[in-house]
């Protein structure tokens, strides 16, 4: 009788989101995948807010500057067929260890045929969980910036900084200042000065959903002068954000189609329900074309490039056609 073949253990790497640290914002996918691992590996903080899920486990600590390091010990482990949840706070694609993980795992010739499985379990990141504590800063566009110049040229993050300042985002600050770096979370308000008033409403949240969370509300122009750091997500208006009652809510854009202050869903003149805004796109080329003013002007007013707008104004204005679903 020949001997029974042996089975080929295959690893699996699972990049665990834990949300923002309590384990009520734990997933419950989140929850099982850090049950089901041999071995745990993450920063050393972020083992500390799940410490009592992950006993009787092979534990790897590693520090805030070893991120390629956790992604490496998660492959070498996989490799010899265990179950690796490699955690991050937040959100495991959001500045978390997804991004490392996969740059070593392709330079080592993985594939998604290989025997290593990998998992991503989402998790709530600083962005959301922060703007829930401090009311619906996010309900129009909005972006995220990372104000840590270790691996980003500064240049480069400036750049980003003044388009989003000037295009009126809502935008999220991480890492926006630490013992060494704190100057960035000055330059970055003078950039934002440079667009957006003094008055803009910013809210800053430490330690979001932790024993020691901490939530301040203030204006763009004493944004620097507040208590910020490694732990705090920087939340900056745009230029309908307001603050009432405590809350920072940014408006969605209702008021300009409904009149909501009669408390009724009754459209204002010329706007229709379903439809586009009569200053949508469109209505808005149709205007434009109609107005006999040159690109040059035009740019100027709407703060867009000229060669936009001179396109703009070559082309042919489509037909409303049929309703549109209705948005969210």
């Amino acid at each position: 009788m020949n001997a029974p073949e042996t089975l080929q253990k295959h690893g699996k790497i699972m990049l665990v989101g834990l949300g923002p640290g309590s384990n009520d914002h734990l997933t419950a996918r989140a929850r099982a995948a850090i049950a089901e691992a041999d071995t745990i590996i993450g920063y050393v903080t972020y083992i500390r807010l799940v410490a009592d899920l992950v006993e009787g486990k092979e534990v790897i600590k590693k520090s805030m500057t070893e991120e390629l390091d956790r992604a490496i010990e998660a492959l070498d482990r996989a490799r010899q067929g265990k179950k690796v949840a490699l955690i991050s706070s937040g959100d495991a694609g959001i500045y978390g260890m997804a991004g490392p993980t996969f740059e070593v795992l392709f330079q080592a010739g993985w594939t998604p045929d290989s025997d290593i499985e990998v998992e991503i379990v989402p998790g709530a990141s600083a962005l959301n969980t922060c703007a829930a504590l401090v009311g619906a800063p996010l309900t129009h566009d909005f972006c995220a910036i990372s104000l840590s110049d270790l691996l980003t040229p500064w240049p480069t993050i400036a750049r980003r900084l003044d388009a989003v300042a000037y295009a009126d985002f809502v935008v999220a600050l991480y890492n926006p200042k630490s013992g060494r770096r704190t100057q960035q979370i000055v330059e970055a308000q003078r950039l934002f000065l440079r667009h957006r008033d003094p008055q803009t409403p910013v809210a800053i949240v430490k330690s979001g959903y932790r024993p020691k969370q901490r939530i301040e509300f203030t204006t763009l122009d004493k944004m620097a002068e507040a208590d910020i750091g490694m732990l705090s997500t920087v939340l900056i208006g745009n230029s309908n954000t307001f603050i009432k009652h405590g809350l920072m809510v940014t408006p969605r854009g209702y008021a300009n189609k409904y009149a909501v202050e009669a408390g009724e869903r009754n459209t204002h003149d010329g706007e229709q329900a379903g439809r586009s805004l009569s200053t949508g796109l469109n209505g808005w080329m149709a205007s434009i074309q109609a107005s006999g003013r040159s690109a040059a002007e035009l740019a100027a007013e709407h703060r867009l490039p000229e060669d936009y707008i001179a396109a703009v104004l070559a082309t042919e204005v489509p037909a409303e056609g049929e309703a549109n679903e209705i948005e969210a």
